[in-house]
């Protein structure tokens, strides 16, 4: 029996094409195990979102083949690589990386991740070359698209799961390389997507996060006279999201629906009415914004403006009593002034986003913003981040203060660590509880005390003095 070993690199959309290619392995009957050390093969799968995911795939990549002859298992260990960085520079690593890997497996390929594999040994018996992209790779721009019943193994732990509801984007963003790897985009039905969360409920998980490139455009390019997308969404229409939120909330069960990657340029007054009446959609969304100067907006071709952006906020808060809002800017994108800097500061202080992170611009090859002028020097766009990074910081201290004794329904992630309805999985904060509290299990807790993004917390009804944490052993 073949073993396989996988590494998942990059985001949730990319740990989904991971769990797909495991489950067509399993149904090939190999066998998947996590040390690579002892596997016949290793398959990397890359993320090439910005520089630093696309060092730290080739890292990963090199890390394997030079440990490769360290026994003999390992001499004759098989390397593949696959993900967003096969996808975008096939025929460059096939070049530079002709003598360290033994096969590229594209978007499209990886419900063909076996057969690849067999190819691999076919070709050390003189059979045939697996080198070589088979003849279904597409160089490019993706567009496969998975299903309720494509064969997938979860890789997050039983208690959450990621559904992606569709895939690829339609969005011009100048500094962003994504759909000229994943292509335009594509939804899955809703017939698709309900019965894959309710199997998925069945199976006991209590969150289900929606995942694409652009969650609130799901459903539109269905349409068939839907609006031009460099326009807002016309709130009188809504979309399918819509429709698909109010099916899974009637689905049987006490677990969460997470809205994770919406766009602001695709919500509704519809779409906020529906998360207001559906209870079991999570108190939280993340919209990310890049920026609110009108000038970035613009450079950055965001389909918004300030002024769109801030109304758009105003009605989310008062159409959805206690939301939590995560976004997330790009600071020292070429041509940002200190003006523009200021604003968004000012921003962050009046809005107080619950959660929000900062990325630095990357100038990414193939990218519109990467061939701008007014390029931003390194040292001044990580000055920029320290200042924006050290007011939310501020902000974040505030907000956990005000949680201290509230209730909280939390779910119990590992022993003495737990999330509320305002911590996605991985990005965000926790909550610290008695070690003894179910895993995997809803309970709600009383908020004690709190340290920057995080919160300490005690079950309901138990006192103070009886409550021993279990942070400092995490």
């Amino acid at each position: 029996m073949i073993k396989v070993s996988l590494i998942s690199l990059g985001c949730a959309k990319n740990l989904v094409d991971s769990e797909i290619m495991v489950g067509h392995l399993h149904q090939a009957g190999m066998q998947v195990i996590p040390e690579a050390e002892k596997a016949d093969v290793v398959i990397v799968n890359t993320c090439s979102f910005i520089d630093s995911s696309k060092e730290e795939s080739i890292g990963h990549i090199l890390e394997v083949h030079q440990t490769r002859g360290m026994t003999k298992r390992r001499k004759e260990q098989k390397l593949i690589v696959a993900g967003c960085m096969a996808q975008r520079f096939s025929k460059d690593l096939a070049s530079s990386l002709h003598d360290e890997v033994d096969a590229f497996i594209g978007l499209d390929q990886v419900t063909k991740v076996a057969p690849i594999i067999e190819e691999i040994y076919a070709k050390e018996r003189g059979k045939k070359a697996a080198k070589e992209a088979p003849a279904n790779f597409i160089e490019g721009k993706s567009t496969w698209i998975p299903d309720y019943d494509t064969p997938r193994f979860r890789l997050t732990p039983k208690h959450f799961a990621y559904i992606k509801i569709a895939e690829g984007c339609n969005h011009p963003c100048t500094f962003c390389i994504i759909p000229q790897i994943r292509g335009r985009h594509r939804s899955r039905t809703i017939e698709s997507v309900v019965k894959e969360a309710r199997q998925l409920v069945k199976d006991g998980v209590k969150e289900l996060n929606l995942i694409s490139q652009d969650t609130t455009f799901f459903g539109m390019d269905t349409w068939e006279q839907r609006p031009n997308p460099r326009t807002p969404v016309d709130s009188s229409r809504g979309s399918a999201l819509t429709t698909l939120l109010r099916e899974l909330n009637a689905i049987e069960g006490d677990f969460w629906i997470r809205l994770l990657y919406t766009h602001p340029a695709h919500w509704s007054d519809e779409l906020i009415r529906t998360i207001a009446e559906c209870p079991k959609v999570a108190r939280y969304i993340d919209i990310p914004l890049q920026h609110i100067s009108d000038n970035m907006l613009e450079r950055m071709q965001r389909e918004t403006s300030g002024d769109y952006i801030r109304d758009l906020l105003k009605r989310i808060r008062a159409g959805i009593p206690g939301i939590a809002i995560r976004t997330t800017f790009i600071v020292g994108f070429p041509g940002e002034t200190e003006a523009d800097v200021d604003e968004l500061c000012a921003f962050i202080k009046e809005t107080r986003f619950e959660r929000l992170g900062v990325f630095r611009y990357s100038q990414e090859e193939g990218t519109r913003g990467a061939k701008m002028p007014d390029q931003i020097p390194a040292k001044v766009k990580e000055a920029r981040w320290h200042r924006t990074m050290a007011l939310q910081k501020e902000i974040a201290a505030q907000v956990s203060q005000a949680h201290v004794g509230q209730k909280l329904k939390v779910l119990v992630e590992e022993p003495g660590v737990a999330r509320g309805e305002a911590d996605a999985p991985d990005i965000d904060g926790r909550v610290y509880v008695p070690r003894n509290l179910p895993v995997s299990e809803f309970a709600e807790v009383t908020i004690t005390s709190y340290q920057d993004y995080d919160l300490l917390a005690l079950p309901k009804g138990e006192k103070p003095a009886e409550f021993k944490v279990a942070r400092q052993a995490q």
